[in-house]
């Protein structure tokens, strides 16, 4: 019986907010109001988010023997069997199709980006993923390659220092989504996935408490860099790192108290704090960013 919702989850739709760090250039170069740019952005964020959900398609289509031992992954769409092999493929090839046809007429050079983070991320579900360490980078250049593919629609030079930040940050988002997976694996004796088998209980710990740190370092260097200092005219910026600093801990507090990392696209679409802090960050930017004052807003 056709269930449209369960199709609807097949296409993973929370996971497009991944995708919104394509306006992060806008953003950060005070343009975000720029409507003109701001609607050839959010052309690229469609083609992203297409091209995301044909890749989790193939990914639960691959992995559905090994959903099915897994607690949550096991009610997935093709995992549960309420949506059949051949459709799910006949929808892999629709929102491929759409997404790289709708990329070649929006700009040549996104669709290039488009096309690497797709390969690589094909490349993901068909094996690499099993490679401890190489799989939380994969992911982690995939947020990387959207903030490049943003300022390419934005006509934005991106930073050096954001490009890595972002990084940085997804990378310490997907070790905590790893540390998740061996908490689960401690109460049911199963390995969640292949890579786990390459990580244990003390080398995520320490791994998270290294890459927060440099995270911390490189957003202070950041804000504090003579070039950036210029760019937006001011030297506030480092006034907006209590909450990055704040944002980390809860987080740490997540993983290491409440044991229940997860999805982070979940703990973002439910944990109050985050979401107020959040909030706080873009917020602290605007006002330093967007609301030019003779006279410093601060003082």
């Amino acid at each position: 019986m056709f269930n449209p919702v369960e199709y609807l989850k097949l296409l993973r739709p929370k996971h497009w907010a991944k995708n919104l760090f394509l306006f992060i250039p806008l953003f950060f170069v005070g343009d975000i109001f720029n409507t003109q740019k701001l609607l050839v952005v959010f052309g690229g964020f469609i083609c992203f988010s297409l091209l995301a959900s044909s890749i989790y398609i193939i990914n639960d289509y691959r992995d559905m023997e090994a959903d099915r031992a897994h607690p949550t992954k096991s009610k997935r769409p093709l995992a549960s069997g309420k949506v059949s092999k051949n459709a799910a493929l006949i929808i892999f090839a629709l929102l491929v199709m759409g997404g790289f046809g709708f990329a070649y007429f929006i700009d040549q050079k996104f669709t290039f980006i488009l096309s690497l983070y797709f390969f690589l991320n094909l490349a993901y579900s068909f094996g690499l993923k099993n490679i401890s360490i190489l799989d939380i980078f994969i992911v982690s250049v995939g947020f990387v390659l959207r903030v490049k593919a943003g300022g390419v629609l934005s006509k934005v030079a991106v930073s050096e220092w954001l490009m890595l930040m972002v990084f940085l940050l997804a990378l310490f988002m997907a070790i905590a989504k790893r540390r998740d997976d061996i908490v689960l694996k401690m109460a049911s004796g199963k390995d969640m996935r292949v890579a786990s088998k390459g990580y244990n209980m003390d080398f995520l710990n320490t791994s998270l408490a290294l890459v927060s740190a440099v995270i911390i370092v490189t957003y202070l260097m950041y804000t504090m860099d003579q070039h950036t200092m210029a760019r937006f005219k001011t030297y506030r910026l480092y006034y907006t790192s209590i909450f990055v600093i704040a944002g980390l801990m809860r987080y740490l507090q997540i993983a290491y108290v409440e044991n229940n990392t997860g999805s982070p696209t979940s703990i973002l679409y439910k944990d109050r704090f985050i979401q107020i802090n959040i909030l706080l960050w873009v917020l602290s930017f605007y006002v330093i960013i967007y609301l030019p004052t003779n006279k410093s807003f601060f003082e």
